[in-house]
C-alpha cells in the first residue's frame, strides 16, 4: 500500500472522512473493483475487529486489517466481482459481536420515477418512500432512511445504534432530486434516529426526520423507527359507507376537543389514546354529536401552541401514546358511527433548531425574504408554497392522514393568512405579486391542487377552511374557479351573534341587523356554524361569562343562543366545554370543570345540547337544505321592538320546522306568528324548559293553527314566547 493511501484509499480522502467532511461515502465505503481484485472498506470507530465472512465460504472469515487508528478497516478478495455478497462480522469495543449486512454494499434504491415525481411535486405516496420504512433487501432486514437536503455537503443517518456518530453512517446522494438515501441493515422499529447534517458552510445540524412517523416530544426530540403497517383497521363498513356521503345535505354536529385537556387523571396526567376511546368517545355518543374535531394532533414541543405549531407533520403527538394507539381510537370513533376530523396546519411552522427551519442550512421549506417567509403575529415560518417539493410535502401529508390514520376531514388553519400576502403586514412588509396585487397565487394553486387531490383519491372526506375574509369562492368547485373546500367556517356569523349575546337585552333592539345580516350570504359557501376554541381565550371568556345579566339570565342567554344556532342554516361545531357552561377560560394545562356537572344549571344545559344533538339529526329541515334558499324563510325579523325574530326550516320533503326568538327577559304572552300552513304545531324545542334550568313557560306541548292571516302568511298560530328563549314547533302531518 502506498505511503499516501489508508485502506486503499488518497489519505486526504480518508482525512476528509473522518472529519465528516466527505460527501461520497460510497465512492470510499463498501466493495470497490480494483484491478482482478475487490476491496471491501468499512469505517466503524466503534469496533476492536472486523472479519468478512463471504456467503459463498461462510466459514473462511476474512480478517480485515484496520488501516487507521480512527476506524478504518480493509480487506481484499482476490479475483472476486464487484457485487460479491458478504457479511461483516464486527467485534466491538466492549467485547460484544455483531454479524450485519455492509449497509454500503447495496445500489441505489430509490427509482427514478419516484425521483421524478417528487421534484415535479406530484408524488402522492410520498411517505412511503421518504423517512425512515423497515424493508427487507435480499436477506437483510433493516431500514431504509431517505431525506430530501438538496445543498447539504453531507448528511448523515445518526442514532443509538452508532452513538450518535455523524461519521459512521453518511448516506448517498442522489444528484438529481437532492435526495440522500441509505439502508442500515439491523435496525429494528424504536431505534432512536435523526439526521445530521453538513451544511455548504461547514454547520452541523441535527433535525429530526420531516417524514417521521413518530416521534420524541418536549426537549427530547428524536425520531423513531416505526411501522405502520401492523395496525388491522375494523371500520370497513364505515369506510365504505362515507364514499357515498353527500356532506352538505347530511348532518354534521361537531364536538372539537383538544385531547390534552378534555379530561385528566390523577396527579392532573393527560389521558391516552387508549384512554381516550373508553372515555371520550362514549361522551359523544351519549351527547348525539357526528363528528370529533381535533385540535391538531401531528407532534409538537410546545404545549401553549395547542398542537399549531407543527415540527413532525406525519407523527402523531407522542403525548398520549403510539401511533397505532391513535388508530384504535379512530377506528373504534368509526366502529361508534363517529367521524374524526383533525386540524391541519400548512400555513406556518415553527423555528424550533430541530425541525423544518432552514433544514439544509439554506432556506428550504420557508422563504428566503422575510417579507414572505416568516409570519410575524405569531413568531413562524411560512411555507414556500411555490417549490414544488414543498408542496409535495405538505399535500402528501394530507393524503397520509386519510391513508393511514382513516381521518374523515382536515380543518385547514389560518387559510386567511395564507391567501393574502399582506396578511397582518404593513406597508413596506411585503411583497406585492407579479400582477401587483396581494393576493397569494402560488398558496392559491397549492389550496386548489390540495382539495383536488384529497377529494379525487379519497371520496367522501371533507375539507374545511378556517377562512375569516370574503374570499369568493371558497367552498366552490376548482373547475369553476373556487378553491375546492368542502365547508369554510362562518366567522361572520360568530362575531356578529356573539357581539349581539354580549349585550343588555334592554339595548339588543338597536342591534337587530347584527342577527339578519349572515343570512344575506348564508348560501354562497358551504358554512359550518362555529362555537370555537379560539372565542374563549385570551381575555376572550367563556361562552357563559359573554352572557349578560345575573347567573339565571346568562344561562338563559346562552340556551337560547345554542338553540338559535341549531335553527340557523349551516353544519354545527361547538368547542369542549360549552355544552355545560364552563365558567373559566380554557387553559390547555388543566381539564375541564367537571364538577360544574353537579350543579343543576350546568348539567341542565346539557341536558339541553344533548337534545338538540338528538333532535337536529333526526330532524331532516334543519340540515338537508343548509346550502340553498330553498331550506331557510324568514317569518318575520322586522319585531326589533320586542328582540323577537322568527324563521322557517324545511326539508326536501316538505317538512317544516318554526324558530322563534325571544331575546328579552319579558314573557310574551299570546304571540301570534304566522305560519304557512295548517295543522298542528308540536312544541319540537322549548329552552326554558324546567329540566333545562328555566322558568317552564311553554305551550302545553304545540298549539293548533287558526286561519287567520298574519304576518303574510293565511294562517297563524297563537303561542308564549319564554323569557330569553329559543322555541321550534313542527308541522305535524
Amino acid at each position: 500500500m502506498k505511503a499516501f493511501e489508508i485502506a486503499g484509499v488518497p489519505r486526504d480522502e480518508v482525512c476528509s472522512f473522518v472529519r465528516g467532511l466527505h460527501s461520497d461515502p460510497f465512492g470510499v465505503l463498501g466493495p470497490h473493483k480494483v484491478g482482478d481484485d475487490v476491496e471491501i472498506r468499512v469505517f466503524r470507530p466503534d469496533a476492536r475487529a472486523i472479519e468478512v465472512v463471504l456467503d459463498r465460504e461462510p466459514d473462511k472469515p476474512i480478517v480485515a486489517e484496520r488501516s487507521d487508528k480512527e476506524g478504518f478497516f480493509c480487506v481484499t478478495i482476490l479475483g472476486a466481482e464487484r457485487d460479491v455478497l458478504y457479511h461483516l462480522r464486527v467485534v466491538k469495543l466492549d467485547g460484544s459481536e455483531e454479524l450485519t449486512r455492509d449497509a454500503y454494499q447495496y445500489g441505489p434504491i430509490m427509482g427514478d420515477v419516484d425521483l421524478h415525481l417528487f421534484s415535479e411535486g406530484q408524488h402522492w405516496k410520498i411517505y412511503e418512500k421518504f423517512g425512515a420504512h423497515l424493508r427487507t433487501i435480499g436477506d437483510a432486514a433493516g431500514v431504509y432512511f431517505a431525506v430530501w437536503a438538496p445543498t447539504a455537503q453531507r448528511v448523515s443517518v445518526v442514532g443509538d445504534f452508532n452513538e450518535w456518530d455523524g461519521r459512521v453512517n453518511p448516506m448517498r446522494k442522489l444528484l438529481s432530486a437532492g435526495v440522500w438515501e441509505l439502508f442500515l441493515p439491523g435496525i429494528e422499529q424504536g431505534a432512536h434516529y435523526k439526521f445530521e447534517i453538513r451544511t455548504q458552510t461547514g454547520a452541523v445540524l441535527l433535525k429530526s426526520d420531516p417524514f417521521a412517523f413518530f416521534n420524541q416530544h418536549g426537549k427530547s426530540t428524536a425520531s423513531l423507527v416505526y411501522d405502520l403497517e401492523r395496525y388491522t383497521w375494523s371500520d370497513a363498513e364505515w369506510m365504505e359507507a362515507r364514499q357515498k356521503k353527500n356532506w352538505p345535505q347530511s348532518p354534521i354536529n361537531i364536538y372539537e376537543v383538544h385531547l390534552g385537556s378534555w379530561r385528566r387523571q390523577e396527579e392532573n396526567r393527560q389521558l391516552t389514546y387508549l384512554e381516550l376511546a373508553e372515555t371520550l368517545l362514549p361522551y359523544v355518543l351519549e351527547m348525539g354529536y357526528t363528528h370529533i374535531e381535533l385540535l391538531p394532533v401531528a407532534e409538537h414541543p410546545f404545549e401553549g401552541s395547542w398542537g399549531y405549531q407543527v415540527t413532525n407533520y406525519y407523527a402523531p403527538t407522542s403525548r398520549f401514546g403510539p401511533p397505532d394507539d391513535l388508530r384504535h381510537f379512530i377506528d373504534k370513533c368509526h366502529q361508534s358511527g363517529i367521524g374524526v376530523i383533525m386540524d391541519w396546519v400548512p400555513a406556518h411552522f415553527p423555528k424550533d433548531a430541530h425541525a423544518l427551519a432552514e433544514f439544509d442550512g439554506t432556506h428550504l421549506y420557508e422563504h428566503l425574504d422575510p417579507r414572505q417567509g416568516e409570519q410575524l403575529d405569531w413568531g413562524t415560518l411560512v411555507f414556500n408554497f411555490g417549490r414544488n417539493e414543498v408542496r409535495n410535502f405538505l399535500i402528501g401529508n394530507a393524503l397520509f392522514w386519510l391513508d393511514k390514520y382513516h381521518i374523515d376531514g382536515l380543518r385547514v388553519d389560518a387559510v386567511a393568512s395564507m391567501l393574502y400576502l399582506d396578511y397582518s403586514r404593513k406597508p413596506g412588509q411585503w411583497i406585492p405579486n407579479v400582477y401587483g396585487g396581494r393576493e397569494n397565487l402560488d398558496a392559491i394553486y397549492f389550496l386548489k391542487r390540495f382539495n383536488e387531490v384529497c377529494y379525487e383519491r379519497f371520496p367522501g372526506i371533507i375539507t374545511i377552511a378556517e377562512e375569516s375574509t370574503a374570499w369568493p369562492g371558497v367552498t366552490r368547485p376548482t373547475y369553476l374557479g373556487g378553491l375546492g373546500f368542502g365547508f369554510k367556517w362562518n366567522m361572520g356569523w360568530m362575531h356578529d351573534f356573539l357581539h349581539y349575546m354580549s349585550i343588555d337585552p334592554i339595548y339588543r333592539k338597536y342591534h337587530h341587523s347584527n342577527i339578519t345580516f349572515s343570512l344575506l350570504y348564508a348560501f354562497t359557501e358551504h358554512f359550518i356554524l362555529v362555537l370555537s376554541h379560539d372565542e374563549i381565550v385570551y381575555g376572550k371568556r367563556s361562552l357563559l361569562s359573554k352572557m349578560p345579566g345575573d347567573e339565571w339570565r346568562k344561562f338563559a342567554n346562552l340556551r337560547m343562543f345554542l338553540a338559535w344556532m341549531y335553527g340557523q342554516p349551516g353544519k354545527k361545531l361547538l368547542f369542549m366545554g360549552g355544552e355545560f357552561g364552563q365558567v373559566n377560560e380554557w387553559n390547555h394545562d388543566t381539564q375541564l370543570d367537571w364538577e360544574l356537572l353537579k350543579l343543576p344549571r350546568h348539567d341542565g344545559l346539557r341536558r339541553l345540547v344533548q337534545h338538540l344533538n338528538y333532535t337536529y339529526k333526526n330532524e331532516p329541515a334543519l340540515w338537508q337544505l343548509d346550502d340553498t334558499y330553498d331550506g331557510f324563510d324568514w317569518i318575520d325579523f322586522h319585531d326589533a321592538d320586542n328582540s323577537v325574530v322568527s324563521f322557517l326550516r324545511k326539508s326536501r320533503d316538505g317538512d317544516l320546522v318554526a324558530f322563534v326568538v325571544n331575546a328579552t327577559p319579558v314573557v310574551r304572552y299570546n304571540y301570534r306568528l304566522g305560519v304557512p300552513e295548517s295543522g298542528f304545531y308540536r312544541e319540537l324545542i322549548n329552552t326554558d324548559g324546567e329540566t333545562y334550568g328555566g322558568s317552564n313557560v311553554g305551550n302545553l306541548g304545540g298549539v293548533q293553527s287558526e286561519p287567520q292571516e298574519w304576518m303574510g302568511r293565511e294562517h297563524s298560530i297563537l303561542i308564549h314566547l319564554p323569557p330569553l328563549a329559543t322555541v321550534a314547533f313542527k308541522l305535524e302531518k
